[in-house]
């Protein structure tokens, strides 16, 4: 399979952001305040309306989003979004958080988890996260600019499971992030780990 675009028409929002716009081939969206993704574990609450515009992912494709934002509320955060279900979706990207820029991701089955660690270089780049889709796993990669891809997590994943992924972006304590996003591709699955 051959790398391919993916138009931002082709995909559908899992919850509409307040305002979308599509500027020479780059789509521009607004998280809503409050807006987040998070089931129960540590803090107790339940969120499900995170920003995802998503299209079909099977196994043996990835899928690569690249965007650039002002990274400056708590919590806010971008990246690559996969749902099966309202309690079975990941999550990968950056977020701003206690005045860091953290690369993670939250892989939820029923109970959410985080695992992050700090890429403050990052914070004027462009970012790009891969998923990469196999029978029994998901593998998130990302990297800024042209940099060497770093492997960010390894995850169960269940190979029956009808799955969707594309761009997100939440904002889960402030109005006014945009988050432009400047491309959208599927491919093939990342053959190897290292």
């Amino acid at each position: 399979m051959t790398d391919q675009s993916i138009p931002w028409q082709d995909g559908h929002w899992t919850t509409a952001p307040p305002h979308v716009a599509l500027d020479d081939g780059i789509l521009r969206a607004t998280a809503a305040e409050g807006s987040d993704a998070w089931r129960h574990t540590a803090y107790g609450f339940v969120h499900d309306d995170a920003h995802a515009l998503v299209a079909p992912l099977a196994v043996g494709e990835a899928m690569e989003v690249s965007f650039t934002a002002p990274w400056q509320g708590q919590f806010d955060q971008a990246g690559v979004y996969v749902h099966v279900d309202a309690e079975r979706w990941v999550k990968a990207g950056v977020e701003f958080a206690d005045g860091h820029l953290g690369l993670g991701a939250v892989v939820t089955d029923r109970r959410s988890d985080w695992s992050v660690g700090f890429v403050d270089e990052w914070r004027n780049a462009e970012i790009t996260v891969r998923i990469s889709r196999w029978p029994d796993a998901v593998i998130v990669r990302a990297r800024a600019g042209a940099e060497p891809w770093r492997l960010v997590r390894v995850a169960p994943f269940e190979a029956d499971a009808a799955a969707s992924a594309g761009p997100f972006l939440a904002a889960p304590t402030r109005e006014g992030l945009e988050v432009s996003f400047t491309r959208w591709r599927r491919g093939a699955a990342d053959d190897a780990l290292h």
